[in-house]
């Protein structure tokens, strides 16, 4: 089937109070452990590509959307298109032009007043195109930024941000940080209701492969609605390549190390599908 449109499973699944899975591709064995688990489990998903994996693949952006778009269209459940955390507005063109059904602008580095008016003119640009816009509000941790212990969005700005600019969803700091390898993370649930309060746009978590499954449940429960995961694969890929390559140090093909990786990817994918869907 043709690639979904993001706007519509983030829609469906708020309009449920469900919670929609968008995970983060870097190479094609990404892509195909995450349709592969979105089958399995007869869920939507959303395959997205940040600006840092553009970069490993030498700043192009258009193989590695060819890839995951093709495997989004010959999947049996709906698999939209999702460019994320982009500061390049040159890359979120080329991005739209390659296919994506949304993007995620970061201008979470800037200036309030510089996030706004830049959101807002990113906005104007994509919605006549019919292309789905999400934004930050301050830094997300991991990165010294608004998602690092203790720091939160505030729902009065945030309900300022999304007038000010239009943007379709917004992800917010509630207390989850990018890149964590221990799932250690507890989520502020009341922030999260008072912030699905004060805004009428899907809010969106990021870093939450650091988070464990109750606390996924119940953030879904509280009102969060895309469930943007990465690290969480790569753990998966990782350690079973090591082990791979331990066992047998003269193992050679990679087809040979990778096949399980992405075996195990699509079992982590599967279970966090799971784990949302509940």
């Amino acid at each position: 089937m043709p690639a979904a449109a993001t706007s519509a499973l983030v829609t469906a699944a708020h309009t449920c109070g469900n919670g929609v899975a968008a995970f983060n591709v870097i190479t094609l064995e990404h892509a195909e452990a995450v349709v592969t688990a979105a089958e399995t489990t007869g869920l939507p998903v959303i395959l997205q590509v940040s600006e840092n994996a553009v970069k490993f693949h030498a700043g192009r952006v258009e193989p590695v959307l060819a890839g995951a778009a093709a495997i989004a269209r010959d999947a049996v459940v709906p698999v939209a298109l999702h460019l994320d955390h982009v500061t390049d507005e040159e890359l979120l063109r080329a991005g739209v032009s390659a296919g994506v059904s949304s993007v995620m602008f970061d201008g979470s580095a800037l200036p309030y007043e510089d996030n706004v008016r830049t959101t807002a003119r990113i906005t104007e640009w994509a919605h006549p195109l019919g292309v789905w816009v999400e934004a930050e509000l301050g830094e997300v941790g991991g990165k010294d930024g608004a998602h690092a212990p203790g720091a939160r969005t505030d729902p009065a700005e945030a309900a300022a941000f999304v007038a000010a600019t239009r943007v379709d969803a917004l992800a917010v700091a509630v207390g989850s940080s990018h890149a964590m390898t221990e799932r250690t993370a507890r989520l502020d649930l009341e922030l999260v209701a008072r912030l699905r309060d004060a805004v009428d746009v899907p809010l969106v978590l990021h870093g939450s492969s650091g988070v464990p499954d109750d606390e996924l449940r119940r953030a879904v429960t509280a009102g969060m609605c895309k469930i943007n995961i990465g690290t969480a694969l790569n753990l998966a890929y990782t350690a079973s390549v090591r082990d791979h390559l331990t066992a047998d140090p003269a193992l050679v093909d990679p087809r040979r190390y990778l096949s399980p990786a992405r075996d195990a990817m699509a079992a982590t994918a599967a279970h966090l599908l799971r784990v949302l869907s509940a």
